[in-house]
C-alpha cells in the first residue's frame, strides 16, 4: 500500500503517518529526512543535493524524485510507504507518477486530512502555551504568523493537488476535526477497502 497524506500544516498528518507505520508496517518517508540521509550516505544524488543545499537553494524536483526512487527501492519499503511532505505541487506529482511507473509501482491512495483553519490557530496557541509552561521554551515555528504563512503556501501550491488526484480517482477526504483515534479508524477503513 503506497499512499500520500495531504492536509494543511498542523492537520495531524504526521501523527497518522506514525500510527500507520507502527500498525501496518508502512514506511513514513519525509523528503527532508531522506535528503539529509542521502547527503550523509554520500550517494550520488545526495552529493548533488548537498552542493545545492550548501548554496542555500531549493533542491530541484528531479533530485528529490531520484532520492525518493532510491529510498522506495529499499527492502523496508516492500510493504508500502507513506509520502509526507511530497509532492507539494502538480509538477512534483507528475514527476512522482512517472517515476513510480518506471519502477513498476503505483500510488494506491491519497488521503486529505481536512481541518478547520480556525482550529489550527487554536492548536498552535495551545501548543505554544503548553511548551512555555512545561519546558520554558517555545518552538520558533509555533506562532500564528508562521502558521499563516505556511497555510498561504499550502493553499497556493499544495491544495491544487486535490483536483489532480481526484481526477485519478485516488483522493479521499477524512474529517481531521475528529479525535486522533477516530481519524485513524477512518483511515484504516479506507486502506482496508482499497486492499
Amino acid at each position: 500500500m503506497n499512499l500520500i497524506l495531504l492536509g494543511a500544516p498542523g492537520a495531524g498528518k504526521g501523527t497518522q503517518a506514525e500510527r500507520l507505520q507502527a500498525e501496518r508496517g508502512l514506511v513514513q518517508l519525509s523528503t527532508g529526512d531522506m535528503l539529509r540521509a542521502a547527503v550523509a550516505a554520500g550517494t550520488e544524488t545526495g552529493l548533488q543535493a548537498k552542493q545545492i543545499m550548501d548554496r542555500g537553494d531549493l533542491v530541484p524536483d528531479a533530485i528529490v524524485v531520484g532520492i525518493i526512487s532510491d529510498r522506495i527501492g529499499q527492502p523496508d519499503c516492500a510493504r508500502g510507504f507513506i509520502l509526507d511532505g511530497f509532492p507539494r505541487n502538480e509538477a512534483q506529482a507528475r514527476a512522482l507518477d512517472a517515476m513510480l511507473v518506471q519502477k513498476g509501482k503505483k500510488l494506491d491512495l491519497v488521503i486529505e486530512v481536512q481541518v478547520d483553519e480556525k482550529i489550527l490557530f487554536d492548536r498552535i496557541r495551545n501548543r505554544a502555551a503548553e511548551s512555555a509552561s512545561t519546558t520554558g521554551t517555545v518552538r520558533a515555528d509555533d506562532n500564528e504568523e508562521t502558521l499563516r504563512n505556511r497555510l498561504d503556501v499550502y493553499r497556493a501550491q499544495t491544495a491544487p493537488l486535490l483536483p489532480y488526484y481526484r481526477a485519478q480517482g485516488k483522493l479521499h477526504t477524512i474529517d481531521g476535526m475528529q479525535t486522533v483515534d477516530v481519524v485513524a479508524k477512518q483511515i484504516a477503513a479506507l486502506l482496508d477497502k482499497v486492499k
